[in-house]
């Protein structure tokens, strides 16, 4: 048992120069876990409070206040921990602890426990296994709030290597498309300066349908096989898109309204056309009825809920009674704890929804949600493309391949 001795707070700058919370947790003295929060552009409205009143440093302020509570605890099992944190703050969104400060803290800890224990960070959390790799999720294509004006209203148009067979296989074909849509980008936009968004995506000036052409096209010049060897995927993030006046989706760069009928059709038409693989949020948060018809139409495909499920498991008992979800985005800092994230892949297991494990537009250099996305068995991993703060990720991936505790990549499911 590793015990915490030792706890450090401070606030640094994630990838988009937002300031954010990192944790330090000494277990025995000795061995130091880290862990910063990150932060997302595009928000769940029930996702949890980041900093108490907005304010990171009174964030600082109430931990350090409290942090001596966690002084002799356990860091080895995430529960304890939990306990604690919900003495100090009772609020379902951690109002008063801040969930940013919930998050870098849970998972230091782990992390400091792995490193006492000598072991990797998913072998703590997921004693038994099986272990197998996520294919990763490479976003080649971005508009939304991950990109500027004149880029598409979809948020991300996005490859998954399906024909890979182990985890540097399906980097290096998710590298090689990037390139060639870039090489595509060109014919379409003369002017194109090679933007990119949050995440490593190209951003041009190009409409829906073309920036899905552009990427078909690409994957077609790299070699592959769309459907075959490579699928797509699309992150719509609808609830951005949805005015609730109106009760329409307003794209806006694409100059038409969609009411609810005419989205279901259309991404309907859309998973048909390019042999989608997966959708994520192709609806408004609350709509479980038409997520629920769209799963239902389109069983080779993760009908993927993020900003629906907020990876809150209140959410996903909701969305299971109207079978609306495939798919489930599990982003720690949604929930606030590792304890509230590990809770939820518990529950999509239960349902049988398939986890895809994510990062946010606001990173962190941290790699621990590789080994989260080991742990929980998620079938993909959605982690941007290209940036320091991506590849950390993909790179910490390659290293624990490394580790003979690995079967292969996950199964999942083809169109």
């Amino acid at each position: 048992m590793a015990t915490v001795t030792d706890l450090n707070s401070r606030i640094i700058f994630n990838s988009r120069g937002t300031e954010t919370i990192e944790i330090d947790v000494v277990t025995d003295g000795k061995h130091l876990g880290r862990a910063a929060a990150p932060s997302g552009a595009s928000v769940g409205t029930l996702e949890c409070r980041s900093f108490p009143m907005n304010s990171p440093e009174r964030a600082i302020e109430f931990f350090e206040e409290n942090k001596s509570r966690f002084v002799g605890i356990s860091a080895d099992d995430p529960t304890e921990l939990q306990g604690v944190m919900k003495d100090i703050d009772p609020t379902p969104n951690y109002s008063k602890l801040g969930g940013s400060v919930a998050y870098a803290l849970s998972i230091a800890s782990v992390d400091s426990a792995a490193k006492a224990a000598q072991i990797p960070l998913f072998k703590l959390l997921n004693k038994n296994g099986p272990y197998k790799f996520p294919f990763p999720l490479g976003n080649v294509l971005g508009g939304g709030a991950h990109a500027g004006p004149g880029t598409p209203d979809i948020q991300e148009v996005l490859i998954l290597p399906i024909g890979a067979s182990n985890i540097g296989e399906a980097l290096r074909t998710n590298f090689k498309i990037h390139k060639e849509v870039r090489n595509v980008i060109e014919r379409y936009d003369g002017k194109f300066t090679y933007g990119r968004g949050d995440e490593g995506a190209w951003a041009p000036n190009v409409t829906n349908d073309e920036a899905l052409q552009i990427t078909e096209k690409a994957i077609e010049n790299a070699g592959f096989n769309l459907g075959q060897n490579v699928a797509m995927g699309i992150d719509f993030a609808s609830s951005s898109l949805w005015d609730d006046k109106a009760k329409k989706y307003n794209y806006s760069r694409k100059g038409k309204a969609l009411n609810s009928e005419e989205q279901i059709d259309y991404v309907n038409g859309l998973i048909k056309s390019y042999k989608l693989i997966y959708a994520e949020d192709p609806v408004n948060e609350e709509d479980f009825s038409g997520m629920s018809l769209l799963t239902r139409a389109n069983s080779g495909c993760y009908i993927t809920g993020d900003d629906m499920l907020v990876t809150n498991v209140s959410r996903l008992a909701i969305a299971s009674k109207h079978r609306a979800c495939s798919g489930a985005i599990l982003k720690v800092n949604q929930a606030g704890s590792l304890y509230d994230a590990l809770q939820f892949a518990n529950g999509c297991r239960s349902e049988g929804v398939g986890i895809i494990t994510s990062h946010r537009s606001g990173e962190s250099t941290d790699s621990h949600i590789a080994h989260i996305s080991i742990a929980t068995g998620s079938k993909m991993i959605k982690t941007g493309i290209l940036g320091g703060e991506r590849l950390a990720k993909l790179n910490e991936l390659v290293r624990i391949r490394e580790y003979d505790l690995i079967e292969g990549m996950a199964e999942i499911c083809s169109t």
